[in-house]
């Protein structure tokens, strides 16, 4: 029962018009009427059990539109980053999907399925390299969590890519069923050094999740140009301490998070498990 409902959840992603559809969510959450959006805030508060005492802004009604209040920043107590030299904290709020070894090229996304480091980083063996053998940490932002995206470690920015592709949901049951599901999809691929070494977040997009931006480039996605784009800050790199913001999603989508070799997960995570922005993710293997 539970494989012919996930198949009912999937199958008819392959036949709807993904970014047309994203593309009218990016409206949508952007209406200023006030009737409209506070009724929209106050059914998702009511849906998805929203804490509106982590915000810094905690009345519903003063936000411009839904997009404002679904990416609202916190209270700075509300996340406490976990501290040490040594210690990555997690870039956002979400359930650990899964994390482990870089197995060669193979990264698991779910049982039965892998897809491969170098065609999700955007088809570079250079960008790839460091990372095989290494680690991965699949994180999946539901709905209600919070929508801004830290970084894990001080880390400096030194290339940044952008790859077109579908938008399929990103759920359990499409990781399930769709094959290089977030190798095929639309991201934003952030390379950095770090203490830890090399590090790649990438910001994978989704159905309904119709914007992706950086606090360095401001909007990346919706874009009309559908090609890999490269930026290069080699010659003028942003340096971002542990628990700076990086970017955002506008909705809902995933983090997936590559180091090298040589780091430990958290005992305290497994997958399945919700997680915390700032909350201990590794350490580094001394």
């Amino acid at each position: 029962m539970s494989a012919l409902s996930d198949r009912i959840k999937v199958i008819p992603q392959y036949f709807i018009p993904h970014h047309t559809l994203s593309g009218a969510m990016h409206w949508l959450t952007r209406i200023e009427m006030p009737a409209f959006k506070n009724l929209f805030i106050k059914i998702f508060i009511r849906l998805y059990n929203v804490n509106m005492q982590e915000a810094q802004n905690p009345d519903p009604r003063s936000y411009r539109h839904f997009n404002e209040f679904f990416t609202r920043p916190l209270q700075p107590q509300a996340r406490p980053i976990a501290g040490g030299d040594y210690v990555a904290a997690s870039p956002v709020d979400g359930t650990v999907s899964q994390l482990g070894v870089i197995d060669d090229r193979r990264i698991l996304q779910a049982k039965g399925h892998h897809f491969d480091v170098i065609e999700l980083l955007g088809g570079s063996y250079a960008f790839a390299a460091p990372f095989i053998g290494g680690q991965f940490a699949t994180l999946y932002l539901s709905p209600k969590d919070y929508h801004r995206i830290h970084a894990p470690v001080r880390s400096v920015l030194h290339q940044m890519v952008y790859v077109p592709g579908r938008l399929f949901s990103v759920n359990d049951a499409t990781a399930r069923l769709v094959p290089n599901l977030f190798a095929r999809n639309e991201r934003l691929v952030c390379l950095f050094n770090t203490e830890f070494g090399p590090m790649a977040l990438v910001m994978v997009g989704a159905l309904f999740v119709s914007s992706m931006q950086t606090v360095f480039e401001g909007v990346i996605t919706p874009t009309r140009e559908h090609a890999i784009r490269y930026w290069s800050y080699e010659d003028a790199p942003h340096v971002f301490d542990k628990g700076q913001e990086l970017g955002r999603f506008n909705m809902g989508s995933t983090v997936i998070l590559l180091f090298g070799k040589g780091i430990d997960w958290s005992p305290a995570l497994n997958t399945g498990l919700p997680i915390k922005m700032g909350q201990q993710l590794a350490s580094k293997k001394i």
